[in-house]
């Protein structure tokens, strides 16, 4: 799937929701296809308002051709899923690589929690320049900076 599919909310373009089933995708589809339509609109329509609903009307044929098609709507909400996930966690700390100790053994750094927890982050896993950590035993998570 191409980077642009995830820059637009696509949903919000459709007038739906996530849990709109099919059809209600379609029905809001077709609805907006119709009024937007340039070969649909009237001669008295000021040019500018013409060039806003034909990019309207591309927009929401985009969007039909993604959450109309079972798989690109699969990972178009499974990316979704995943920006909400990174910005909703709550976040307790930033810690620098540096401050987290290495354990040989499970070849991954730790770091301990205030709940007396550990956060974990395996090696094959520090090497971006920044991820959350969440805690094995609460809810809270960090923020790794400065990875190897």
């Amino acid at each position: 799937m191409s980077s642009n599919i995830h820059q637009k909310e696509w949903y919000k373009i459709l007038g739906a929701d996530p849990s709109d089933s099919l059809q209600e995708l379609r029905q809001n589809y077709q609805r907006l296809i119709l009024l937007h339509h340039p070969d649909k609109q009237s001669a008295d329509v000021p040019a500018g308002e013409l060039e806003e609903r034909a990019q309207r009307f591309i927009e929401v044929d985009q969007a039909w051709k993604i959450l109309g098609n079972e798989e690109t709507k699969r990972e178009y909400d499974l990316q979704r899923r995943e920006v909400a996930m990174t910005q909703k966690w709550p976040v307790d700390a930033q810690v620098l690589l540096e401050a987290m100790s290495w354990i040989e053994a499970d070849q991954s750094y730790t770091y301990s929690c205030r709940c007396g927890g550990d956060y974990i982050l395996p090696v094959e896993e520090a090497e971006e320049n920044m991820f959350l950590v969440c805690c094995n035993t609460c809810s809270l998570s960090i923020e790794i900076l400065n990875r190897i």
